[in-house]
């Protein structure tokens, strides 16, 4: 078994990934909050998790080892102090008003066994199960004060765990997320990073506490030396120059980060969901970025001083010139189709997850997309998605390489 951090590249072959099985959280999505939540639609649990364990098993029976979320989060508060630790930031950035509906909430995570408490915390935590066995008149009342029903927010992002931190190289980013609804998605990859023993000494390229936005979804390791990240509606330009500074002089590979500027609109919300790399010289892409975009060229100079320049051009040719190519294969979502395009790209058609050179995985609704891919001589392992599409991710979304073989 693999362990610690390794991931030099989109392709290289896929030997253990970090995953969470959806849970309550999605229960706890009403019609009202769905915006705010970051959802179109209420995706059915069971079917969601029949499809995720479908997921998961798709990449077992090739060879990667399935890891957790919610298990590793319980290997990093094996300590009391620690445990008591993520409780008080946990409810510190709830956002909980007020005082006493603080301390309540505090309680009834600390009373809890421990994998009850992370899904508690992960789950969101309504009012109504509050107001069970309290002692005091005052906890009844707080639970009942003000319509809206939770007292902590669910979190039913987290299946997509590729964005609240991602492993680069043999480090990791732990990001400032651009919604406070995700943003406490973070403290989860931070109790890892700080008190797994098998992670805790992983180089930290970037880290939640900055000010700017950077997301997952909008990094895509191209090389061991090309990073490629997105300027989207989610990962902003201070973000790219912090962690382009700080993975350029520390890294022992990385030698230059691609900043592609790509549209700031909900459907092309990351960089990975109009992009992403299927073999060495193959990548998916939506129709509407082929023509023409701009990629903003970052490299430390001979004094290590940050140098950048401005490309224009058809992505075909920038990413030739910068993965030194002689040929590139760009593979339209929706084979080029306006129609097809839209609708596959709404489910994401060109959100591939790459399992190994020319073999990737992908949702079977996409079957246009999916036909271009085989076309083009690409492995495809399809898996069903009614449910888990409804949260606008596809299969490189809900997955975190902890370990890739070189390519």
């Amino acid at each position: 078994m693999e362990t610690g951090i390794h991931n030099t590249s989109e392709i290289g072959r896929l030997k253990r990934v970090l995953l969470h099985r959806p849970g309550r959280e999605l229960e706890n999505l009403m019609p009202e909050y769905l915006e705010r939540l970051l959802f179109d639609d209420i995706p059915y649990l069971r079917e969601a998790q029949e499809e995720h364990d479908a997921f998961a098993d798709c990449l077992r029976q090739n060879g990667v080892e399935v890891v957790y979320l919610t298990d590793l989060v319980l290997k990093s508060i094996s300590d009391k102090s620690v445990r008591e630790d993520l409780v008080r930031q946990f409810v510190e950035e709830a956002g909980i008003r007020e005082e006493r509906m603080r301390e309540t909430v505090s309680d009834y995570l600390t009373d809890l066994p421990d994998r009850e408490m992370v899904d508690a915390m992960m789950a969101g935590i309504r009012k109504q199960e509050l107001r069970t066995g309290g002692e005091k008149l005052g906890d009844y009342l707080v639970a009942a004060e003000e319509d809206y029903p939770f007292a902590v927010d669910p979190m039913p992002n987290l299946y997509f765990t590729r964005d609240p931190f991602a492993t680069i190289g043999a480090g990791v980013s732990i990001h400032k997320m651009h919604t406070p609804t995700r943003n406490r998605e973070t403290l989860f990859g931070k109790f890892i990073f700080e008190h797994d023993p098998e992670f805790q000494k992983t180089p930290r390229w970037y880290d939640r506490g900055e000010t700017t936005s950077l997301e997952g979804g909008d990094i895509l390791i191209l090389s061991p030396e090309v990073l490629a990240v997105g300027i989207s509606q989610r990962t902003q330009e201070d973000s790219i120059d912090a962690l382009a500074e700080t993975i350029l002089s520390e890294s022992e590979t990385f030698k230059k980060v691609l900043a592609f500027n790509i549209p700031k609109t909900r459907s092309f919300m990351h960089l990975d969901t109009v992009f992403t790399m299927v073999d060495r010289d193959k990548f998916t892409v939506h129709p509407n970025i082929l023509s023409q975009i701009t990629v903003f060229v970052m490299e430390l100079d001979k004094n290590n001083k940050m140098s950048i320049r401005q490309e224009d051009g058809r992505q075909e040719d920038i990413l030739k010139e910068h993965l030194g190519l002689d040929k590139v294969t760009l593979i339209p979502c929706g084979q080029g189709s306006e129609i097809d395009a839209a609708r596959e790209q709404w489910s994401d058609g060109s959100n591939t997850l790459a399992i190994a050179p020319g073999e990737v995985v992908v949702y079977a609704r996409n079957y246009v997309t999916n036909r271009s891919l085989e076309e083009a001589g690409i492995k495809v392992h399809t898996i069903p998605s009614a449910e888990l599409s409804r949260g606008r991710g596809g299969p490189r979304c809900m997955s975190m390489p902890l370990w890739r073989d070189d390519p």
